[in-house]
């Protein structure tokens, strides 16, 4: 089971997401929650961090974990561990998304979403739903 960690990262009640430009053909061309595979002998926030300034130059900072979904794709199985994070600073420079998009929580699920994604943004829309009743 490959480990990979997800950024949610809000702006004005919205959510980032990318579009895959590179890497498994699984997620080629889907959109998800930035992120990125830990590393052997790496923590969940140290590598969600990494990822996230490797991959867009943009420093953030882990808030808290939310949730997990496993996913089997057809050549491997994928525990995707999704975090609330703060941005902190940077201009966003893509390395491996041909583009980024802020995104209504409600209108998560009208994007092509990777497979593993799809929960985690049910569970997003959850949330935000919740929060309005309480």
């Amino acid at each position: 089971m490959i480990k990979v960690v997800a950024a949610l990262i809000e702006k004005e009640d919205k959510v980032l997401i990318a579009k895959r430009s590179t890497g498994d053909p699984n997620v080629l061309g889907k959109w998800e929650f930035p992120g990125g595979k830990v590393e052997l002998n790496e923590d969940e926030i140290h590598a969600i961090e990494r990822e996230i300034l490797e991959e867009f130059e943009l420093e953030i900072k882990v808030k808290k974990f939310i949730v997990n979904n496993v996913c089997e794709y057809p050549t491997k199985i994928v525990d995707l561990r999704l975090y609330s994070c703060d941005y902190v600073s940077g201009e966003f420079k893509l390395h491996d998304h041909s583009e980024i998009a802020w995104v209504n929580k409600n209108e998560l699920l009208n994007y092509e979403l990777a497979q593993a994604d799809i929960p985690l943004a049910e569970y997003v829309i959850e949330m935000k739903t919740n929060s309005k009743i309480k």
